[in-house]
């Protein structure tokens, strides 16, 4: 009776079994002070009225409206908040800034702590150290410059020693923010990174003391490692030297040292307590946590990092670089392969994609196609560990991996119970996850690549509105698609290692679904949202559960997971608009001027 209930929902192609690494699959919860821990004692499968996602969606709800109501309303209470966040005054130009802010509708005025994060450490410079430091950022590789030259901001060629291959997309898009009030600022460069990954890592003792340096002079930068380092080994010098990172030989994996609940391993042990993060992971400390860096393919990135502390404007960045966070140009720049709505003809974004499909014809498939893009081989021979590579292995036809699913029982409403599936059998029923591309090397090469994942063709941008359930994962860098995803009408599941200029206005479990690192709650999340899928009933020896009961199960998590899109879709519609990206700029442009400047004291606003 069920069988058809949970037929497939798609076709596979290019399948084969999937090589022995990299089966990583823990499935675990949250355990509130009402739970217990699930167990297999004498084969009884333990039982629980309480599920963690309500309440993380409640408190979600709760924290991000009283982030809303406590934004200032006024000039003097935003200089006041921000005196009290700050401990200085506000830089010139700040009401011309807060009139900007409260014409256009800004809902978020006050949050803005990532600013200050990110240009904090430059205060330790004077106003020339920092202009010295952003014209020779300027002369590095794939450093674009930006200049504004007497209220219009141009792009400034700067003579290289090496040919740049890069084509300046994200300068372009920079100076796009900048043009409604261009003609308010002052004359200074910004130094743009041309790459979409993170490119300054200070070496501890520098950031100790501002007049070390361990950086080559310019002449002698490459734009490629060279066979002399990676970025890990940059990245380990930012840590401190007490870290495990710092201790060469601890940088690789202890299976016996603490870690991180986002990256623990397989397991299914009886008695085992199960979560779900209540975040990503902007802040996994890698220092701390050094054998995690294998997961990340940033750290294997081919290109040059920094370790002199320049201005470098980047899209983002993974803890412990020292990049100044920018809006993506993919957010702004309005193309078919980034844009929702994106119309051809008009050249502009329609509210509603062309594609877009009703959500109760959406098929309850978590869909994802991408790219092998995830990482250099700097050096080679990690590439199955890169996150998109983990991710499309672990949902392969073939896994053979047991997952513990925890869901809604049938027989008894309101109640949780644990079953083991074979993972193979849910990727089939639940996921539709494939390359579309093969890009950089893989160990074995093309063919081993394509025996240990699944290839599929690829699909234009609106093909994924056909599906509930949208996967957002990391590439060289941050996802370039989170925006188009927001604004549709399905459901965001977001995993990543990096913080945006955003990252502190959009809340999880409220505007989108958080994932780990490890991926391994994904089941256990569609598994509440959908029901229990006809493979785990069949576990579960209850296929002959009526189909009106689970009809029932999957009808209440259903609204709640529409509850989310629709979260998501505001948000992008209200906080995620380009007018809400030239704000940020527009606040980081006046505090950058000020440390422009060489009397920073008149630079200040007051009242």
């Amino acid at each position: 009776m069920l069988a058809g209930l949970f037929a497939a929902r798609r076709n596979r192609t290019s399948l084969s079994s999937p090589s022995s690494h990299s089966n990583v699959r823990s499935n675990w919860f949250s355990v509130s002070p009402k739970w217990l821990p699930f167990s297999r004692q004498g084969g009884d499968i333990g039982v629980l009225d309480e599920h963690p996602i309500p309440k993380l969606m409640a408190d979600a709800e709760q924290k991000f409206k009283a982030l809303l109501a406590k934004q200032s309303k006024t000039l003097v209470q935003a200089v006041a908040e921000y005196k009290r966040r700050y401990g200085r005054d506000p830089p010139r130009g700040f009401d011309d800034w807060w009139e900007f802010a409260t014409q256009n509708d800004v809902k978020l005025v006050d949050e803005y702590d990532a600013i200050f994060e990110d240009l904090g450490p430059f205060w330790l410079l004077s106003g020339r150290e920092f202009r010295e430091r952003a014209h020779e950022a300027g002369q590095l590789p794939s450093i674009d410059l930006v200049r504004i030259l007497d209220g219009e901001a141009i792009d400034f060629k700067v003579q290289k020693k090496f040919k740049d291959q890069e084509k300046g997309h994200r300068s372009l898009g920079f100076r796009r923010l900048l043009e409604k009030y261009q003609h308010k600022l002052p004359n200074m460069d910004f130094p743009i990174n041309a790459k979409a990954e993170g490119r300054v890592l200070v070496p501890w003792e520098n950031q100790q003391y501002s007049n070390l340096t361990f950086e080559s002079s310019v002449d002698e930068f490459t734009p490629d490692w060279q066979g002399a380092g990676s970025v890990w080994d940059a990245f380990r010098r930012t840590c401190a030297p007490n870290t495990q990172a710092r201790r060469l030989f601890s940088s690789y994996r202890n299976p016996n040292i603490e870690k991180p609940r986002s990256l623990l391993g397989t397991s299914n042990t009886p008695g085992e307590s199960f979560a779900f993060v209540s975040t990503v992971d902007v802040d996994l400390d890698f220092c701390r946590y050094p054998w995690a860096h294998v997961t990340q393919g940033h750290f294997f990135s081919d290109w040059r990092t920094m370790s002199k502390l320049y201005p470098v404007f980047s899209p983002a960045k993974a803890k412990g670089f020292a990049d100044i966070r920018i809006p993506s140009h993919y957010y702004h720049g309005q193309n078919s392969r980034y844009t929702y709505g994106w119309d051809p003809v008009n050249l502009e974004p329609k509210e509603i994609d062309d594609m877009e499909v009703p959500w109760d014809e959406k098929s309850e498939v978590i869909f994802w196609r991408g790219a092998t893009t995830g990482g250099g081989s700097t050096p080679p021979g990690f590439s199955p560990n890169y996150q998109r590579h983990r991710f499309v292995h672990m949902t392969h036809d073939d896994a053979t991996a047991n997952c513990t699913i925890i869901h809604e029982s049938p027989l008894s409403p309101g109640t949780f119970i644990s079953t083991t599936v074979l993972g193979g059998s849910l990727n089939r029923e639940i996921t539709d996850v494939a390359f579309v591309s093969s890009v950089g090397s893989y160990p074995g090469g093309e063919e081993a690549l394509r025996k240990a994942h699944r290839f599929a063709d690829a699909v234009p941008l609106g093909e994924h509105w056909s599906y509930k359930y949208l996967i957002d994962l990391d590439g060289m860098g941050y996802s370039g698609r989170f925006m188009a995803f927001m604004a549709s009408d399905s459901a965001v599941i977001k995993s990543t290692v990096y913080k945006e200029y955003f990252s502190d206005w959009v809340q999880p479990w409220l505007h989108y679904i958080p994932l780990s690192s490890s991926y391994s709650e994904i089941y256990n999340i569609h598994a509440y949202f959908s029901g229990p899928t006809y493979s785990t009933l069949q576990a579960a020896n209850m296929t002959g559960t009526l189909a009106a009961d689970i009809s029932t199960i999957r009808a209440n998590g259903d609204r709640q997971l529409r509850q989310i899109a629709r979260a998501g879709k505001q948000w992008k519609r209200t906080m995620g608009r380009t007018v809400d990206m030239e704000a940020y700029v527009y606040r980081l442009c006046l505090e950058y001027a000020r440390l422009w400047a060489d009397n920073r004291d008149t630079w200040s606003f007051t009242l």
